[in-house]
Parts: structure tokens; C-alpha cells; sequence
């Protein structure tokens, strides 16, 4: 049985509403964080979606050093909590270094444990040692059963609040691919499975000095990966893409995040039902 985690008073996990983390790659200024960040708390206020706004105030892993990272740690964290206090939303960001879990860790909810760094043992123990909810994304590279040893290291500083991100796998050079396998998988530790719709159709470093991607392809992945059962979805999304200035080709568009999000929940409730029939 899928325990759940407590999110700003509601549950993600076994029996539970779908979820959705959703947000732009990365902040690209505060009136464009808070104006796109309103939209989706309106948005899933009216529609009764749990809902957690993610958003990076650094993108450290960028394929080219000339490549947009973000407002950095202390101008970020500021936004977000703006965020956090005009919308009233959970709040998710990633964390690459040990000396910015302290600081992110009073401003966001879930501290995500990027895929490139999911081995590093000190970052690990560092955001389990925090208190919060941990989002684990699995990297690239590893197979799904082996992310037992980053849950490990987690436990061991008596933090149960952790939630497992499958992202697509490398197949090939500038490609992933998405196993549906992996979600079982990561089902059997017994936490939370979310499913990252854009970033398991990305092509890493697949636009020469950029991360290209097959953005077409993240809706068809999130219906079949809500079928085969996950707990939340992760989608990156932007009212233009086009101008987004990270991870543009993977990003859904704002407006077309409705109707998505009607046909998510009515697979996730036949799967569901589905389930409990058998």
C-alpha cells in the first residue's frame, strides 16, 4: 500500500486525487512568476486540483555556460515566497548545493533532489535533514529499482516525507525515453509516484548548446503514464513557450492545460476504479 504525504493540508498518494506540480522551468522574473503563478492557483482553485506551483530560482545543470539559469538563490527564494503569500500555493523548488537547503527549505514546501544529482550522498542527507517533503527525481541513468538507495539515505535522518519522480531514461545519445515499467516500480518502495510529463520528452543537450525536446509527445505520455498509475503529474508549463528561456520545446502551454487535466482525471478515476474492482 502507497502511503500518502501531506501537502498545505491536503494528500498526495494511495486513494487520493491526482495531483499536479506545475510551473515554468525556471523563474525568468518576478512579474512573470507571480502573473503566470496566479493563473494556475485561479485555475486550479476553480477545478478543485491539488495543486503545487514549481518554479527554479537557479538552474545549475544548463547545457551551455552562455544558457539562462535564473534570478539565483536569494532574489528567487523572495519571489517564490511572494508567491507563496499572494496565492496561497505550495511551493516546490529544486536545490543543487548543500548550503542552499537551509535557505530554500524556509520558503518552499517540497525540495526537489534533481536527477543529475540524486547519487550526491551529502546533498541527499542534507534535504531529508531539513524537515520537508523531499521529490526525489530519478536520474537518467539509473534503473528504476535502485532509487531504494537514495530512499535510504533519506530515512536515515528520519525523514519519511519523500516523493519518487520517474523522468524518462537515456536511450541513446540526446534522447530518453519513457518506461511505464519504472512507475511500478517505484510504486513497490511504497511512496508517493509522480510522472514528469516534459522532461521525459526532452532531448538533453539535443539543440546543439541547449536541451531540445518533443513537448507534441508530453500529453499522449501523461495520459498513458496516469493509466498505468502514478500520483501526481509534473508538467512544465508557459503561456508562450516559444519564449520560454528553459526547457522550450518540452513545455505545454498554458492554454491547453484544461483540457489535458479532464482527460487525466478521467483515466486516473477508471484506473482507480478499475483497481479497486479487481
Amino acid at each position: 500500500m502507497t502511503r500518502t504525504v501531506t501537502i498545505d493540508g491536503w494528500r498526495v498518494g494511495a486513494g487520493q486525487p491526482l495531483a499536479l506540480i506545475a510551473g515554468p522551468c525556471v523563474i525568468e522574473g518576478r512579474a512573470e512568476c507571480l502573473a503566470l503563478a496566479g493563473r494556475l492557483a485561479r485555475w486550479a482553485k476553480q477545478r478543485g486540483v491539488p495543486f503545487v506551483f514549481k518554479a527554479s530560482y537557479d538552474k545549475a545543470n544548463r547545457t551551455s555556460h552562455r544558457a539562462y539559469r535564473g534570478p539565483g538563490l536569494r532574489e528567487g527564494l523572495e519571489i517564490l515566497a511572494e508567491v507563496k503569500r499572494r496565492h496561497g500555493v505550495p511551493i516546490l523548488t529544486d536545490v543543487h548545493a548543500v548550503p542552499e537547503v537551509a535557505p530554500a527549505a524556509e520558503v518552499a514546501d517540497i525540495l526537489q533532489l534533481p536527477a543529475f544529482l540524486c547519487r550526491q550522498t551529502d546533498l541527499v542527507m542534507a534535504l531529508g535533514a531539513s524537515g520537508r517533503i523531499v521529490n526525489v527525481k530519478k536520474a537518467q541513468f539509473m534503473a528504476p529499482w535502485d532509487i531504494r538507495h537514495v530512499i535510504e539515505k533519506i530515512e536515515s535522518t528520519g525523514n519519511r516525507k519523500i516523493l519518487l519522480t520517474e523522468r524518462g531514461v537515456c536511450f541513446g545519445y540526446n534522447n530518453l525515453v519513457f518506461d511505464p515499467r519504472s512507475l511500478l516500480v517505484l510504486r513497490e518502495t511504497g511512496y508517493p509516484v509522480v510522472f514528469d510529463a516534459t522532461h521525459s520528452v526532452q532531448r538533453p543537450g539535443g539543440a546543439g548548446d541547449r536541451s531540445g525536446g518533443d513537448g507534441r509527445w508530453a500529453p499522449a505520455l501523461a495520459r498513458g503514464a496516469v493509466a498505468v498509475g502514478c500520483d501526481a503529474v509534473f508538467i512544465e508549463t508557459h503561456v508562450n513557450p516559444a519564449q520560454a528561456k528553459s526547457d522550450r520545446d518540452n513545455a505545454i502551454p498554458f492554454r491547453a492545460l484544461d483540457r489535458l487535466w479532464r482527460q487525466l482525471t478521467a483515466i486516473h478515476a477508471l484506473a482507480t476504479s478499475a483497481k479497486g474492482a479487481a
